[in-house]
């Protein structure tokens, strides 16, 4: 940013920053239920590079039709990023688990062990059973029928009642330095908006390491991730793959996206999508949660008052 866009932008994120929804003050004449994004981008005079990385980078939007759509959705996701920016002191809005991923199926297993749930491992072959009328009644392995009212899966459980909706092409990438130009960061989240790429789509690098105890010491593991629009992953993620610097090892791959077509009122059955290309996992969170709703008929409430938890912790 040149100096008179920093300012721009500044006034623009004191803006975000000050607005209260209960508080017609802060508004600045705005009714973010009738205002666009693209409106408020105007009257803050932010060039298209800067609208690029608000958009795509901290309201973490996929595509630019959010410009179109009323503002309140919007200047809550940047207020978002920045309160979650100010949570933590390592310089970052998102949190990582130590070992990888599989540290949160393994937390879930504890918790739901609280609860009387049961954890079954390495159960091959699983089959989803269902009774004459078309309702779920267990899971078969090995013989064996866990019965169950309702089941809740991925959509390679039960193809038939899915959809393909796209193909995720990926990277992985195994290099034994930090990515460069990121102040040796040992994980680092990089997001391509697609204007700058010509493409249809954002391209997402995830970068974490050893320091994570993912890998051994000295190794870094990078993910290059986009939406599928051609056949050729290779050349489709060079932008993201050329931001790394030497690899060591580099793999591609590609798989389908599915999204649930049937009615779990009818079968009882509770299908995820499949994961996409985004590397911050907001739109699995959104899947798990309207999946909660529908299992559950209630809306799980995940707000909270930093103030309150702040002072609870001192």
């Amino acid at each position: 940013m040149g100096l008179f866009e920093k300012r721009r932008a500044r006034k623009f994120f004191i803006y975000v920053q000050d607005y209260n929804e209960s508080d017609p003050k802060t508004h600045e004449g705005l009714d973010l239920t009738k205002v666009t994004p693209r409106e408020i981008f105007a009257k803050y005079g932010l060039d298209e590079n800067t609208v690029d990385f608000i958009g795509h980078a901290l309201a973490l939007y996929r595509d630019d039709a959010y410009l179109d759509r009323p503002a309140l959705e919007f200047v809550k996701r940047v207020k978002l990023y920045a309160e979650s920016l100010a949570r933590f002191q390592g310089g970052s809005p998102y949190i990582y688990p130590l070992y990888g991923l599989g540290e949160l199926p393994q937390a879930f297993a504890r918790l739901s062990a609280v609860y009387g749930g049961t954890y079954m491992l390495s159960k091959p072959q699983c089959k989803v059973e269902f009774d004459e009328e078309g309702k779920v009644f267990g899971v078969t392995s090995d013989g064996e029928t866990a019965r169950a009212k309702k089941v809740v899966c991925d959509p390679s459980y039960l193809l038939n009642k899915v959809r393909k909706v796209g193909k995720v092409a990926r990277a992985i990438c195994i290099m034994s330095h930090p990515i460069p130009n990121t102040a040796d960061s040992p994980s680092v989240q990089i997001i391509l908006p697609q204007k700058q790429l010509g493409r249809k789509s954002d391209m997402y690098v995830f970068c974490c390491s050893y320091s994570h105890n993912v890998a051994p010491k000295g190794k870094f593991i990078a993910f290059v991730s986009a939406e599928a629009e051609t056949d050729k992953p290779e050349e489709e993620l060079q932008p993201g793959i050329s931001l790394l610097g030497p690899l060591d090892e580099v793999f591609f791959d590609t798989y389908d996206r599915y999204e649930p077509v049937n009615e779990p009122s009818l079968d009882n059955c509770y299908i995820s999508r499949s994961y996409d290309a985004t590397t911050h996992f907001e739109t699995t969170v959104q899947d798990v949660l309207s999946m909660y709703t529908a299992i559950t008929g209630k809306v799980l409430d995940l707000s909270v008052d930093l103030a309150a938890a702040s002072a609870a912790d001192e």
